[in-house]
């Protein structure tokens, strides 16, 4: 019996990326209808991620999701096989069966004491997250500055164009993406703003707008459900919880194997452009947007995104910015551990491909939506990149993994710390299309503006 990980791991190093310079995405438009029953389970067997077309199978990956977070998912293993011999014939009814006697077998799992999981310490509550911080005082900050303004544009500007770039060869490996590509350093079709990571950027923001600093987890969440029809992973599962009057933070851990994933991580930036130089408010907001989806390993990759993001206003060395971020991460975490191996790696010298290929080996049971591959190519590529906008893409894509979100957050990390090069946010122009309705077509600058006047109405303690 093969384990979750690795049918994920096989489809991943066996999958060729459709060469996008002759192949359209398939995002989705505003009003879609989002699936449900026999869609749905058919989705979940056999999906294609838009954008890149990259395969995957969310059963799979929820069953090694859970298995990640120290559990024995070797009941619900035993019928994945089973389920996708059956997907493949189109024995539907069969399928219902299997897949319901799968999510039981994960619903009732046990953690397996044995894991190296269970090595780390993993606080909750945003209390005990503060005091398993390093030293944040290390950490510089800074009262408004009149530049930021502009700063935050360029942010706004770095994410959309590092999404653009990742978004078709998102969910590959780095050397299937090398095959059909070579060493990318542009954009390699015309861009598109299109993405579905941006949008719970935007829902935070109408919270705030109405709350400012006292924003609730539970007024984000509650424009989720008024804006957002479906999500994937996490977010699939929290808008499921929300619908059902589960709120954060149970919205986040209840029966969500995915709430270690990149979700919440890839959002994070947002929080740190309202707080530009005060990186503990921006964790603060990012732990209240994290645990909507989230929770654990999975929101503390939205505190790290958001504090480098937020420290990148005041600090101008990328090689200094990780460093003091990782101060802001619990110490004890399995996450911490993830960042801090891979920063080790790197720091050992070497051709790039080489260090990556040795980080990645030792994160080979993650999905390559999970939260802590990602943060591993994000660290690697910022490091290496030494703030250079187009090595570091150019990095992510060595890396391969989750290349639309890491670009979306590296991205907005140098657009704010050293502005965004024109040969990367001209071709994007002044348009960030989304599914939202009533939200199609916005415009960057004055999302840009809009942000920007509202950290400014935050004041310092």
């Amino acid at each position: 019996m093969k384990k979750a990980w690795q049918i994920d791991r096989e489809i991943r190093e066996n999958a060729v990326p459709l060469d996008r310079r002759v192949h359209d995405s398939n995002w989705y438009e505003a009003g879609f209808e989002a699936p449900y029953g026999d869609a749905l389970l058919d989705m979940f067997w056999s999906s294609k991620v838009p954008g890149s077309s990259a395969p995957e199978i969310p059963y799979v990956e929820m069953t090694q999701a859970l298995g990640n977070k120290g559990y024995d998912v070797s009941a619900a293993e035993a019928f994945l096989e089973e389920g996708m011999q059956l997907h493949a014939q189109g024995k539907v009814d069969e399928l219902r069966v299997v897949t319901a006697k799968i999510l039981h077998a994960l619903k009732v799992a046990q953690p397996d004491p044995q894991h190296a999981y269970q090595q780390f310490q993993h606080p909750d509550t945003w209390e005990d997250i503060q005091r398993a911080m390093g030293n944040v005082q290390k950490a510089p900050s800074s009262a408004w500055q009149e530049d930021y303004s502009e700063r935050i544009y360029q942010g706004w500007v770095g994410q959309l164009a590092g999404g653009s770039f990742g978004t078709c060869i998102e969910g590959y490996t780095g050397k299937r993406i090398a095959e059909v590509y070579g060493v990318i350093d542009s954009y390699i079709t015309e861009p598109e703003t299109t993405n579905d990571d941006v949008v719970y950027e935007l829902a935070f923001l109408d919270a705030y707008r109405t709350m400012g600093e006292h924003i609730t987890s539970e007024a984000i969440a509650m424009e989720w459900v008024k804006q957002i029809p479906f999500g994937w992973s996490a977010e699939w599962v929290a808008l499921r919880n929300l619908n059902m009057g589960i709120f954060p933070p149970d919205s986040g851990s209840w029966f969500n194997p995915y709430s270690e994933w990149i979700g919440a991580q890839m959002r994070g930036m947002v929080c740190g452009m309202l707080f530009p130089a005060r990186a503990m408010e921006a964790a603060r907001l990012a732990y209240l947007d994290g645990v909507v989806s989230h929770a654990r390993n999975g929101v503390y990759g939205e505190i790290f995104a958001a504090v480098l993001t937020s420290l990148a206003f005041e600090v101008k060395d990328v090689h200094q910015l990780l460093e003091l971020g990782m101060e802001f991460i619990p110490q004890q975490s399995q996450y911490y551990a993830v960042v801090n191996n891979a920063l080790q790696k790197i720091k050992g010298g070497g051709d790039a491909t080489t260090i990556w290929e040795s980080i990645e080996e030792d994160l080979k049971c993650y999905n390559w939506i999970h939260a802590y591959p990602n943060i591993a190519a994000d660290v690697f590529a910022l490091w290496l990149g030494r703030a250079d906008f187009t090595k570091t893409l150019s990095l992510l894509a060595v890396a391969g993994m989750d290349v639309d979100c890491n670009g979306g957050l590296v991205g907005n990390i140098l657009g704010v710390m050293n502005g965004v090069p024109e040969k990367w946010s001209q071709p994007i122009g002044d348009l960030l299309e989304t599914y939202i309705k009533g939200k199609e077509k916005l415009s960057i600058r004055e999302l840009a503006r809009e942000t920007a006047d509202l950290a400014a109405k935050n004041k310092m303690d």
